[in-house]
């Protein structure tokens, strides 16, 4: 009698699968995966193969990648911030980009005669026969024991047994008038010459990428940039691409690009003027300039309290610059990390290591393998490496939305360097089709159980 029942249970369970496999067949109740063919709902798919030339047709979609936003590509640079405060008017500092330095010449200098100053030193030259010899005998004397006149502090020479004559800010031709006067008042022949043997009060500071930082009087010959750079040694740069000419002049900074300056002939004969500071400059940082501009701030002929001034207006403008850039890269990566930003994306789906979507990015193109193995890449034990797609819809309004899925065939791994030459367009689809063994385990792993399971439910 077990027996009977035994059979039975075994002829019960028979007909059960039986009968469960035709109704599933039946109604349709079968593990379906995904697949490419070449029509699906009404959409034309063309099913192209990826080689070494389709490659080529595939990449002539145009496409310009998202550019990040100007504030990644500047350093303390940007337009004037007139409304913070009580902050002085700042002096000019230009947005500078690694793309393109730009070019900002300064003013033409005043062209005039040379004006005597403090520091400078004057000679006194007699006709060497005559009275006037020896009228001027005590003016000679102390003309050879001194080798000239020196204008002092007050702006004034001291000639011997003459008197003080002040010549400061005068040109040769106005001093010579003033000492004139000064020898007919005290009774002395006046023939005599005046010349400026020693210039020490117009200045131009020269530093950076030369040879040899210089302080360089201007004299009665005008003095041009390319002459200055000439004097310090010439410039000590490796690429004329990277460098630019800084020219800090009257509180204002001004740029020039070392390629434009060698390509142009009136660039090169700028005239300087006093208080110029010239900086050879070989990097996009303005800090080294900044601290060359400290040193050289007594010599661009600010006096006192302008020193302390103009050097506190030009570190609170560049910190001022500083921490706008910080404050708007900082509130562009906010953004971005909340979903707040347009980005273009490629999604992955099918059996790749995890699927979603990736975000391509900013200014340059990425390629099947960045967007494929930037993500994890595929799992080869599930995932089948002879059938990895690229779907991109047609952007033709006349196709109607057709498809077109690129397929690479890595079963060959060589043929995955295809992958790091096919660049990506938004939206397009990356599928990877499961292997046929894995169709089949899963459509098993999903069938049997609930097959046993009726089974078993129908023997108790």
């Amino acid at each position: 009698m077990k027996k009977a029942a035994n059979m039975m249970h075994r002829s019960v369970l028979t007909a059960l699968m039986m009968s469960a496999s035709l109704a599933t067949a039946s109604c349709g109740i079968t593990y379906t995966s995904p697949k490419v063919s070449t029509r699906a709902d009404g959409v034309n798919v063309r099913v192209l193969s990826l080689t070494s030339e389709s490659v080529l047709l595939a990449n002539r979609t145009a496409y310009t990648p998202r550019a990040l936003p100007s504030a990644f590509y500047q350093v303390a640079g940007g337009g004037q911030l007139r409304s913070v405060g009580a902050l002085p008017a700042p002096p000019f500092v230009p947005q500078e980009t690694r793309g393109q330095l730009e070019l900002r010449v300064p003013p033409a200098a005043e062209i005039g005669p040379y004006v005597i100053g403090v520091g400078d030193v004057v000679l006194l030259a007699t006709k060497s026969a005559g009275s006037t010899v020896e009228q001027l005998s005590g003016l000679l004397a102390a003309q050879t024991q001194r080798q000239g006149y020196t204008v002092r502090d007050d702006g004034t020479i001291s000639i011997p047994d003459v008197g003080q004559v002040r010549i400061n800010g005068m040109t040769l031709d106005e001093a010579e008038a003033e000492v004139f006067q000064l020898l007919v008042t005290s009774g002395i022949d006046p023939a005599f010459s005046l010349e400026v043997s020693e210039f020490n009060s117009q200045r131009v500071a020269v530093g950076g990428a030369v040879q040899r930082a210089q302080i360089l009087p201007l004299g009665l010959r005008p003095l041009t940039l390319n002459e200055a750079l000439t004097i310090a040694g010439g410039l000590s740069v490796r690429d004329a691409e990277f460098a630019t000419i800084r020219i800090y002049r009257d509180g204002t900074l001004y740029q020039i690009p070392l390629e434009t300056f060698l390509q142009r002939s009136d660039l090169q004969k700028l005239r300087l003027q006093d208080g110029d500071a010239i900086y050879a400059d070989t990097t996009y940082d303005l800090d080294r300039a900044l601290r060359f501009y400290e040193q050289q701030i007594s010599v661009i002929g600010l006096r006192s309290g302008a020193r302390s001034q103009a050097l506190g207006e030009l570190q609170s403008e560049i910190g001022i610059r500083r921490a706008a850039l910080a404050e708007q890269r900082g509130n562009f990566q906010a953004r971005t990390q909340l979903d707040a930003e347009d980005r273009d994306y490629v999604y992955l789906s099918g059996e790749v290591s995890k699927q979603g979507r990736f975000p391509l990015p900013y200014g340059r193109q990425a390629t099947l393998a960045d967007a494929l193995y930037g993500s994890g890449g595929f799992p080869t034990v599930t995932g089948s490496p002879s059938d990895i797609y690229v779907l991109r819809p047609s952007a033709n309004p006349g196709e109607f939305g057709a498809v077109t899925a690129w397929h690479l065939n890595a079963r060959n791994a060589a043929t995955i360097t295809l992958a790091t030459r096919m660049e990506m367009r938004p939206d397009d689809v990356i599928f990877i089709e499961e292997q046929p063994i894995t169709s089949w385990n899963r459509a098993a792993s999903q069938f049997f159980p609930i097959l046993i399971g009726a089974a078993t439910s129908a023997l108790e």
